[in-house]
């Protein structure tokens, strides 16, 4: 879907055009401020993981063997993934908007103790070195997919099947655990997710035009937690890569 002409779209007048506009507005900073509290839920749960999982000496705890090295690391592992393909999709078309956004984050606590090893492997000043950096191409990013003429939606299809790769690739490497293949998958997934992040933004925004035309409030409240999980998505698959490519060792 292309950018609309707001004052262009369905003959609205320039007040209807305006009251959208603001509206636009208020919608994205809800779509980001929801992403940052999912944010907020995944690094704070995964400190706190982290840190319960080793004692005093830095030696892992009970809880920390069962979350790393016990089989219940592959439910812990898998588990967000499952979360986006087996329950959200289905249950944001029953639940309202609050009982979405609730699933958000409970989806963004659960991603926290996927990610929690992250505390244990990497520095506490490389993780916030890479945060930092990753923040900061996320925002241009996004800044360049809300304000683009460019039309960005040829560009789904072959984002979303790169990611499809990238994700099978991983789950591959899982079990092999090649190295210059682990680097490969974290370079491609770095461009890809950067594409997606553009991509997202200029989709959730044309979402809401469309929808907004025609006062569809109840979609659109829903509309909002779907873009935040889209790029709440798109901002952890490439902060977690590039700390791949960038982190520094806990060693």
């Amino acid at each position: 879907m292309s950018n609309y002409n707001l004052a262009g779209v369905q003959g609205l007048s320039g007040a209807r055009a305006a009251e959208i506009d603001a509206g636009l507005r208020a919608h994205m900073t809800k779509v980001y401020g929801t992403m940052s509290v999912g944010m907020l839920i995944t690094f704070a749960a995964a400190w706190a993981i982290s840190n319960l999982a080793v004692d005093a000496t830095g030696a892992l705890t009970g809880l920390g063997q069962a979350i790393y090295f016990s089989p219940l690391k592959w439910v812990i592992m898998f588990a967000p993934l499952a979360f986006i393909f087996l329950g959200f999709g289905a249950a944001a078309q029953r639940l309202p908007a609050a009982g979405v956004q609730l699933m958000f984050y409970v989806f963004s606590g659960l991603m926290g103790l996927s990610l929690s090893s992250i505390f244990l492997v990497y520095t506490g000043a490389s993780i916030a070195q890479v945060f930092l950096v990753t923040s900061i191409t996320f925002l241009s990013l996004s800044l360049y997919g809300y304000t683009t003429k460019k039309d960005l939606s040829g560009w789904g299809t072959f984002l979303i099947m790169g990611v499809i790769g990238i994700m099978v690739a991983s789950i591959v490497n899982i079990f092999i655990g090649s190295g210059p293949l682990g680097m490969a998958i974290s370079v491609i997934g770095v461009l890809l997710f950067a594409g997606l992040t553009a991509y997202d933004t200029q989709n959730i925004k044309n979402t809401y035009i469309a929808h907004a035309v025609h006062g569809d409030e109840e979609f659109l409240g829903k509309a909002a937690i779907m873009g935040a999980l889209s790029l709440y998505l798109d901002f952890i698959n490439m902060f977690t890569m590039l700390l791949h490519l960038m982190g520094a060792t806990d060693e």
